[in-house]
């Protein structure tokens, strides 16, 4: 029996569980302000209306525009001098460091006696930043202050209060946790080396995939609040442009944009369908990449067909034009060995675009595809290629015998997944390739509520809140999907995909 289970008899249970708590009230209150520094409502560095209300204490501390953007002018003629922000930035900087080293010290607090007595030290370095930074911001909110400008509207945030409110509960409750663990602290000094049970360490591995995902999937979800206003960008929600289903109705009533959605909703079908015909190949790539058997081919062909998956579109795009613009690379061959001068633009050219489309989307993820494929390929019990050999059978055998088998389970989850996903074709694709003569055919639902957004489509004004009726729309709709291929799956394989 470890020295901590003895000592955790010998204390006073009531103590115990106080402790207890105020490990748990502390954990909270460390997720709390680590959410709290990407939300811009709280940022405690907002010192002057100008500074962008969508800027978070993370984003303040990283961008510089966001803070003076609106000051751009005052900066430049000289009558205002850029020392207040970059007291905000470096006072930002130092707050995350605050919050990251309270995370660091409330995960210690998951461990053992010598973790916890390790922690102390975070959770007294994390307030004391924080306060340092704030005190950083008031300097800075001093400064500008002095200025006397008109122009230069100058505040307190609230997010300043909520931080120094934190920053003084974890001392006070560190402080509390440290007196009464006291007598435990003191006879833990010759305990094992530092160490958190298992349980917790995968939880925190698992921490910031789920931290991440709740701050990129689920955060956005806040934005559906405008679909139930008449809203303009840069004007604020209100009661006074509050609208309820309004854009809802108009979703539903108008016939020219059903028209319309019909046509993006067709597009986008056809290429899922197209994608989910062609879900073979990254299968087949792996099958055939296994039986390589000269090791220098093999690395080439994985880094030559992953590559392509981490070129952003544009560059693709860049690439395409060079090859098959008017004046591109295929062009100057043919007028080379034809001896004439032809001008044709292929990217230009309606006719095909969703086979276009697939070949480039295929040209760039069936690498990135496969590999999933390649390690279940690895996983095989090489027994039954050896118990095949002995039975005489040849290497195309061994491939449609025991390889393709053993892939169809994995095949056949991110066959339904996929499914899940039919009304997401992704953005950037599309975006830069679309063009006047091809915009009907390769206009999806996510290019749609992308150009509706911004105002760009046929040249209206931006509907917000009618593409984020639509995209709430789609959200739920691939949700029902989701379920609906999960059930499928329980049918089908007797299994769940989650």
């Amino acid at each position: 029996m470890n020295d901590e289970i003895i000592l955790e008899k010998e204390g006073s249970p009531g103590r115990n569980k106080t402790v207890s708590v105020l490990y748990m009230a502390l954990r909270v209150l460390i997720v709390f302000a680590l959410v709290a520094m990407f939300i811009p409502a709280f940022n405690p560095g907002r010192i002057a209306t100008g500074i962008n209300r969508y800027t978070s204490l993370f984003s303040s501390a990283f961008s510089y525009d966001s803070l003076t953007n609106s000051y751009a002018r005052l900066i430049a003629s000289g009558r205002l001098e850029p020392t207040a922000f970059y007291i905000v930035m470096a006072s930002a900087v130092v707050a995350v460091l605050g919050v990251l080293a309270l995370c660091a010290g409330g995960c210690l607090t998951l461990g053992n006696a010598r973790c916890k007595k390790l922690s102390y030290a975070f959770l007294l370095a994390g307030p004391i930043a924080v306060i340092a930074a704030l005190g950083g911001f008031a300097g800075a909110y001093s400064v500008l202050t002095a200025k006397d400008l008109s122009q230069v509207e100058t505040q307190i945030p609230g997010g300043f209060w909520l931080f120094a409110a934190i920053a003084v509960l974890v001392l006070g409750m560190t402080a509390a946790v440290y007196c009464l663990s006291a007598e435990r602290k003191r006879r833990t000094a010759g305990a094992e080396g530092y160490r958190i049970p298992e349980k917790y360490m995968l939880f925190l591995y698992l921490l910031p995939v789920v931290l991440l995902t709740g701050l990129f999937s689920y955060m956005p979800l806040l934005g559906w609040r405008y679909a139930f206003f008449d809203y303009l960008p840069g004007q604020s929600l209100t009661l006074d442009n509050f609208v309820g289903f309004k854009w809802f109705s108009e979703f539903f009533s108008n016939p020219t944009r059903n028209a319309e959605l019909l046509r993006v909703l067709r597009n986008t079908l056809i290429m899922s369908a197209l994608g989910i015909l062609t879900s073979f190949l990254p299968v087949a790539f792996a099958v055939f990449y296994a039986e390589i058997r000269n090791r220098g081919l093999k690395k080439f062909i994985q880094i030559a067909s992953t590559l392509p998956y981490f070129i952003s579109w544009v560059l693709v795009y860049a690439f395409a034009l060079a090859m098959f613009s008017s004046e591109g690379l295929l062009n100057n061959l043919i007028g080379a060995i034809t001896g004439t001068t032809p001008s044709t633009n292929y990217l230009a050219i309606s006719r095909g675009t969703w086979f276009q489309m697939l070949a480039w989307g295929t040209w760039k993820g069936l690498g990135w595809s496969a590999i999933i494929y390649i390690a279940a390929v690895s996983g095989i019990d090489q027994q039954l290629y050896e118990a095949a050999s002995i039975d005489g059978a040849g290497r195309f055998k061994k491939m449609w015998f025991i390889t393709v088998p053993s892939l169809m389970p994995t095949f056949s989850v991110m066959l339904l997944m996929s499914f899940a996903g039919i009304l997401s074709n992704g953005l950037e694709q599309y975006l830069v390739f679309e063009n006047a003569n091809n915009h009907d055919l390769i206009t999806v639902l996510d290019l749609y509520v992308y150009t509706l957004g911004l105002g760009t489509t046929s040249g209206s004004d931006p509907q917000i809140p009618l593409s984020t009726v639509i995209g709430m729309a789609k959200s739920i709709i691939s949700i029902l999907l989701l379920f609906l291929a999960n059930w499928t799956s329980k049918r089908i394989r007797g299994e769940s995909i989650f």
